[in-house]
């Protein structure tokens, strides 16, 4: 048997789990969004740090949260639900009769596994779409971020990639639209998504830090997120000129910043994107200093790399690494002005 959903509509995007959310929506629901609005309207920013000694270098750092497709959905009022599945064939069949029905089908996997993708590298909790399959040629298709063309990959590589046996898993995750209602407003939509990326960054919802455990699974390892994993981040750092493998923390740490996906910055660029929208959707919560703070944060970001692109050619450079340290204690500083700022008049009005 042989499907394929010709009508989806992907536009390229700089991070797969805003990009896909953003052509999900508009193909079951008709809204048009920028993908950095898609992106704060599931309350996505997040500064997630922990240690894992099976990764080369031994620790993860991500700039967003765990749940944000899923926020999204809560966040615009959207019938979009999501769901792990243990046995791997019983995923397989049910995101298989999805497509046969016609839906296209969030799936989230590790890019390693995916023969399409060039960069092979572990990287667990990589958003695409699901558009079809050949049974015969036992090979499925697929809408990702990088290209607007339909990829294909083996039904082999999919399945190592939704549920790998050595590496971080999301355990055959996959989402599911079940109408277009929006029930939101976009205001009220952003005023929720706003608490949301408060809360968590504070460090009062402890929901993003929870769910990253079940991947972390050493009950031993290093955890933080919000402000927190962003000053643990500074706190590691410090560590890491007198360790033989610096160059790979500082080639990561640049990785983490720009190329694993993050639409530039850490994914402050597009949070700085939705600061700007959100600033005229809900005057009342956001401020024209907020949105400067959000810029600021962005750009303290992207500075950031170039200095960790230096240590990667010279990791001994003491004086290199205590400029790096010194950014990351300056971007801390920024956000928690940031969300200081913000949560003020979130919070009082929440």
């Amino acid at each position: 048997m042989r499907v394929l959903i010709e009508n989806y509509r992907n536009l390229p995007a700089g991070h797969c789990g805003s990009g896909a959310m953003r052509n999900l929506i508009f193909h079951y629901c008709g809204l048009e969004l920028e993908e950095g609005v898609v992106f704060g309207l599931g309350a996505g920013l997040d500064s997630v740090f922990f240690s894992y000694e099976k990764a080369s270098p031994p620790f993860m750092l991500f700039g967003r949260g765990s749940s944000m497709e899923a926020d999204l959905a809560e966040t615009l009022g959207m019938d979009y639900t999501e769901q792990m599945q243990a046995d791997n064939d019983l995923a397989w069949q049910e995101v298989r009769e999805e497509v046969m029905a016609g839906r296209p089908t969030m799936l989230s996997g590790d890019i390693l596994y995916l023969d399409y993708r060039e960069f092979k590298v572990h990287f667990p909790a990589h958003r695409f779409v699901l558009l079809g399959f050949d049974e015969d040629k036992e090979e499925v298709y697929i809408a990702d971020r990088v290209r607007e063309e339909t990829e294909t990959c083996s039904m082999r590589g999919l399945r190592a990639s939704r549920n790998p046996p050595d590496a971080i898993s999301t355990y055959n995750t996959w989402g599911k639209f079940s109408s277009a209602a929006q029930r939101n407003s976009l205001p009220d939509a952003c005023g929720l998504a706003l608490y949301k990326t408060v809360t968590r960054m504070q460090g009062m919802d402890m929901s993003q830090r929870e769910l990253m455990s079940i991947s972390a699974g050493d009950d031993d390892a290093i955890l933080e997120v919000g402000l927190k994993g962003l000053r643990t981040l500074a706190q590691q750092m410090k560590t890491w000129p007198e360790r033989e493998d610096a160059a790979a923390h500082a080639q990561y740490v640049d990785n983490a910043i720009i190329k694993y996906g993050t639409g530039g910055g850490f994914f402050r660029n597009y949070f700085a994107v939705f600061m700007a929208w959100a600033r005229q959707q809900r005057p009342d919560l956001v401020s024209s200093a907020t949105v400067d703070l959000a810029q600021r944060a962005a750009d303290e970001w992207n500075a950031l790399s170039p200095t960790m692109q230096a240590l990667v050619q010279a990791p001994g450079d003491r004086a290199g690494w205590e400029q790096a340290h010194t950014q990351v204690l300056e971007i801390f500083e920024t956000e928690y002005s940031l969300f200081g700022h913000l949560g003020d008049r979130v919070l009082r009005t929440a």
